[in-house]
């Protein structure tokens, strides 16, 4: 077994169908600005341009955020490096489906973390894709 073999985590794919076009929801999503609207669960996001990367306050202390740059596949995934250091990964997608665009985020349960925490955590990504609907709302 090499360094690089990972153990496989549990997942959940997350999903939410937008009544906009994937032109309005890509453009809205591609800037990290915008996050600030929508995706509570990552505390409040600042842009720290010397370092290149988003900060966001958490209970925990501080975290960094990196996200994938712009780019035409409608890739969004972001890592999130944690207070403790530890680095969580989250894939997300956009993808047209007619004049809608669908939203899939995959949520990975963390080595060690509790049931409770891996439910709440469920919730809030719930909720927070929830509040990126609204954003599209007229």
């Amino acid at each position: 077994m090499s360094d690089t073999t990972r153990s496989t985590l549990p997942c959940k794919h997350l999903s939410v169908s937008i009544p906009k076009s994937y032109d309005a929801v890509y453009g809205f999503l591609r800037d990290p600005e915008t996050w600030k609207l929508w995706a509570s669960g990552l505390g409040e996001m600042r842009h720290d341009a010397a370092r290149g990367v988003w900060t966001a306050e958490q209970e925990s202390g501080q975290a960094t955020i990196v996200f994938s740059p712009p780019n035409a596949d409608g890739i969004l995934d972001h890592r999130v490096t944690l207070p403790d250091g530890s680095e969580v990964y989250v894939p997300m997608r956009a993808i047209a489906n007619g004049d809608h665009t669908e939203i899939m985020l995959t949520l990975f349960r963390q080595p060690g973390m509790a049931d409770a925490t891996w439910a709440r955590d469920e919730e809030w990504v719930r909720k927070d894709l929830e509040r990126l609907t609204q954003q599209f709302q007229s």
